[in-house]
């Protein structure tokens, strides 16, 4: 069977080109901005006491000034901390333009006039409420699926969509839905993929459709499975009836075909050993109770035969 790992371009959805992407943002290691910022407060507290004490009004009001300010521009400086936590990125804004994303963890230190927005890198999992649909064959089935995924490119995440999170939930919907219409639960001819029978192939589609449809939020899946597949109730029993029904014809097919070899070696093991000469009355007669003895529910009640072959 050809490889199904990937699906034709015209089935996928076309998604609009990103119009930014992430890129590093200009910072500093938060430790020294740290320091700085707690010296300059201690300087500008130290000029405001020193001024108290002198008795020039100029001098005195020109040091509570300039500690005054070095005070304040010190808080305002100290306001670009940012603690990034591992698994964690900050977005920074800069009057609404987008000025790169800090993904180093630690305490970092930006320009304090920026906006950072926060946004989890972490691996996350989202599972599909159990959703009903018509198969390819008309038949109403319920199934779900848990998709493991993360957030690869913060820009796109943030500025692409608006809200990610609800746009992974609701994509994940569709590509569930467009694969449970595409394919059948049971395939009737096996040359053709079903749900049921097809499982690996149908996640590896629904992966790369996945992919598809959320590659413009900056989102990465790492997996998708079906975690819930059946019948929808009002036909589960109809369905049921002929999944049975043909469990048993398989059966049945299987142990003619034995039971057709069985009587094929015995009838050559005879002829072969000279045990018994048969004509095709008697060699017909031997095939019938043969099979009725092999293919039959019941166990035979053997009969003794007293007389000659003939009667």
């Amino acid at each position: 069977m050809p490889s199904t790992s990937t699906a034709p371009t015209d089935e996928l959805p076309e998604m609009p080109d990103p119009r930014v992407r992430e890129v590093a943002a200009r910072s500093i290691g938060g430790g020294l901005a740290l320091l700085l910022g707690l010296l300059g407060l201690v300087v500008g507290v130290a000029l405001i006491v020193v001024g108290l004490t002198f008795t020039s009004d100029g001098a005195r009001v020109a040091l509570m000034v300039v500690g005054v300010v070095l005070d304040l521009a010190s808080i305002v400086a100290m306001s670009g901390l940012n603690m990034v936590a591992p698994g964690e990125a900050r977005v920074v804004q800069l009057f609404g333009r987008y000025r790169g994303t800090i993904r180093t963890d630690g305490l970092r230190w930006v320009n304090p006039l920026t906006t950072r927005a926060r946004i989890s890198t972490r691996v996350r999992n989202h599972e599909t409420a159990v959703l009903k649909v018509n198969d390819a064959y008309g038949n109403p089935i319920e199934l779900a699926a848990v998709v493991v995924w993360n957030v690869q490119d913060t820009a796109q995440a943030l500025f692409e969509v608006d809200d990610f999170l609800e746009f992974v939930s609701t994509q994940t919907e569709a590509a569930v839905r467009h694969i449970a219409i595409e394919y059948p639960y049971d395939a009737h001819e096996e040359v053709g993929l079903s749900l049921r029978g097809n499982a690996e192939e149908i996640t590896e589609k629904l992966a790369v459709e996945l992919h598809a449809r959320v590659e413009a939020a900056g989102v990465h899946i790492i997996e998708s499975r079906f975690t819930h597949l059946a019948y929808a109730p009002e036909i589960a029993s109809a369905m049921l009836q002929r999944q049975q029904a043909g469990a048993i014809v398989a059966a049945r097919r299987q142990i003619v075909d034995g039971a057709v070899g069985m009587v094929e070696a015995a009838l050559t093991r005879l002829t072969e050993r000279d045990i018994v000469e048969l004509d095709a009355e008697r060699k017909a007669a031997m095939v019938s109770n043969l099979l009725v003895v092999l293919c039959g529910d019941r166990a035979a009640q053997p009969v003794v035969n007293t007389g000659t072959l003939y009667q």
